[in-house]
């Protein structure tokens, strides 16, 4: 006896600007940009943000500035000045100020971040929009992304605020005839994602939490990946159950130590606590200009800032106050 399905229709929809899903336009990039050959990757931040990230790109950062954030090349994106990005603002905290800040977002799907008067500022002032998601929707646009489908359902959302101002729909399941959503496939045009190591290759290691680094490569046309060291290939090849990103994901290596600070990095250092309020307070109280021209403006990169505002003591320090080191490096 054959089953009658009820009708797929769409009851209900967000108002919400968002990329169009095009899974096929993402299946043509990666079949023609993407090589599969062994060469090596690496480069300097300067040299990577150049080369991979462009004025009005979609941009996706995986963990925060404050946890094994991309927090070096994210300082980078800012000192080059790039301009009109879409951020991906999910699990964060002041990146998005400081892009915002910066001039270089214009537009952000929020999933989540810290709320203070520059962003007040900023969204009256027209310099950004936003749009309204979960932590848990913006990874699941990006999972579906990653799995080549224009959409994903999730038992989520419907009947928020956040909703109606979002991309999502709220669509009759043809299997059961109740109402489920759906939200847009989202493939980034690039991808920054900080990690604990990687070999010149781009095979990289997340080790200890992770929130959807896999997904946010998988899903991104182009992948830049800053590790806190480079291991040898070879060691990648007798442990290779730890590689979390395969290298033919990945379009750029950058080599940088205390690549997430202020923030922490699992197994190799905890956060600085002074860096950390320094620049949650600099979001809260609208000072960010000071904050940017202290650590992105005045110095050449990211080693130099380091080297200049920081000083090895602090950064011994956040490796002496590391609490759990077991099991994470081989």
């Amino acid at each position: 006896m054959a089953t009658i399905r009820p009708p797929t229709e769409v009851l209900d929809e967000g108002v919400g600007e968002f990329r169009m899903p095009d899974p096929d336009a993402y299946r043509e990039w990666v079949r023609d940009h993407k090589s599969r050959a062994l060469v090596s990757k690496l480069m300097t931040a300067q040299q990577a943000v150049a080369q991979f990230v462009e004025d009005g790109d979609y941009v996706a950062y995986d963990c925060n500035y404050l946890q094994r954030g991309p927090s070096a090349l994210i300082r980078e994106v800012i000192r080059q000045k790039k301009r009109d990005l879409w951020v991906a603002g999910k699990f964060t905290w002041v990146a998005v100020h400081l892009l915002v800040a910066g001039g270089c977002a214009s537009k952000v799907d929020c999933g989540f971040f810290l709320f203070g008067k520059a962003i007040d500022r900023f969204v009256q002032e027209k310099r950004v929009q936003i749009f309204e998601y979960s932590n848990v929707v913006m990874t699941v646009r990006l999972q579906a992304g990653a799995m080549g489908v224009p959409f994903l359902p999730l038992r989520s959302f419907g009947g928020t605020d956040g909703f109606r101002h979002s991309g999502a729909k709220l669509i009759r399941d043809p299997y059961t005839g109740q109402p489920i959503t759906i939200v847009p496939a989202l493939n980034p045009d690039v991808a920054l994602i900080h990690v604990q190591q990687a070999d010149m290759y781009g095979n990289a290691r997340v080790f200890g939490t992770g929130i959807a680094h896999q997904e946010t490569a998988l899903a991104s046309r182009k992948v830049i990946v800053s590790a806190e060291e480079i291991v040898d290939t070879e060691e990648i090849r007798r442990d290779p159950g730890r590689t979390s990103i395969p290298y033919y994901c990945v379009d750029a290596v950058v080599q940088a130590p205390f690549g997430a600070y202020p923030g922490e990095c699992a197994g190799y250092y905890a956060s600085d606590p002074a860096g950390v309020i320094e620049v949650v307070a600099a979001a809260l109280s609208d000072t960010l200009d000071p904050y940017l021209e202290k650590y992105v403006y005045s110095v050449a990169d990211d080693r130099e800032m380091l080297e200049k505002h920081v000083g090895v003591a602090r950064l011994l320090e956040m490796e002496r106050r590391l609490a759990t080191k077991e099991g994470y490096r081989p």
